[in-house]
């Protein structure tokens, strides 16, 4: 079969499956995102919200389904790691524990007297808030922690796996509107390393999309925060005052030492949750012809 004699040739190859799987899900996202733009600023003012929320949806199922597709025909097997079976219920388990360290951060902060009191906004544009949270959490997933993560400690091992995607993440978060150098290195530390062990803890990227969605949607949708410098309008305005390591300054508060404490408490627990279940993978765990080359475990 060709896409069995694909996959075969492309085994021996990791670096350029890794590029192919990159560049082609990158590409497909611009594409989708820019056509969802424009569709959307070609409705009626009054059907733009809906436009724009119900194609960042199809953003979502459309990636997925690309991801799957794409690992089939260029790794020659079922896309583990993604399937449609019992291990979706964990998106909803990741949604909660997002939604639930970013409310611990702004715990903290309200009792350091640096966030203010919260005024209701109103549930407009919530919606695309939602989808726009969702479509994000999709692409960046599957193209770091199942592309870059997975292939990376299938040669390297987990540490190195988690090292570089973290570090990348955070990179190139430094092109966001209102980034520092501070909030590189804080995305790096609460989301890359979170993140990449709710993949390895599970071996499931559907965690990692849940936990990404969760933070994110909360941060913006409902606290009305910057996330990662672009600003949302949430169900409630809770300005933040004090010093910008606390308040994360025009980043938003994913840049602030306590977003960071609070994300590193949650990462040493799925690191021991990782370390119990046998999911860490030194080095020689990653050896050719091992059952773990492609980073997946049934």
């Amino acid at each position: 079969m060709p896409g069995r004699a694909l996959a075969v040739r492309l085994s021996r190859r990791p670096l350029v499956r890794g590029a192919l799987l990159i560049a082609s899900l990158v590409g497909l996202l611009l594409i989708l995102r820019s056509c969802v733009q424009m569709l959307s600023h070609s409705m009626p003012s009054q059907l733009r919200v809906a436009a724009l929320a119900i194609g960042d949806l199809a953003v979502c199922v459309l990636v997925v389904l690309a991801y799957r597709g794409e690992i089939r025909l260029l790794e020659g097997r079922e896309p583990r790691e993604l399937r449609f079976d019992g291990r979706v219920m964990q998106l909803f388990s990741g949604v909660l524990v997002g939604a639930g360290l970013f409310c611990a951060v702004c715990a903290v902060l309200w009792e350091m007297g640096v966030a203010g009191p919260a005024g209701w906004q109103g549930t407009g544009g919530l919606s695309v808030t939602a989808a726009g949270a969702l479509a994000a959490a999709v692409g960046e997933e599957i193209v770091f922690r199942g592309v870059l993560f997975r292939l990376i400690e299938a040669k390297w091992g987990t540490l190195a796996a988690l090292v570089f995607s973290a570090a990348l993440f955070g990179f190139l978060h430094g092109a966001n509107p209102g980034a520092t150098a501070a909030s590189s290195a804080a995305i790096a530390l609460e989301a890359g390393v979170l993140l990449g062990l709710a993949y390895a803890a599970t071996r499931s990227l559907w965690l990692p999309i849940g936990v990404h969605f969760g933070w994110n949607f909360t941060e913006g949708g409902i606290f009305g925060a910057a996330v990662s410098g672009g600003h949302s309008r949430g169900l409630l305005n809770l300005p933040l005052h004090g010093p910008q390591m606390l308040t994360g300054g025009a980043f938003g508060p994913e840049a602030s030492v306590i977003a960071v404490a609070v994300s590193l408490f949650a990462s040493a627990a799925l690191a021991y949750l990782t370390v119990r279940r046998g999911n860490w993978r030194p080095l020689r765990a990653a050896a050719p012809g091992s059952r773990a080359r492609n980073g997946v475990t049934s």
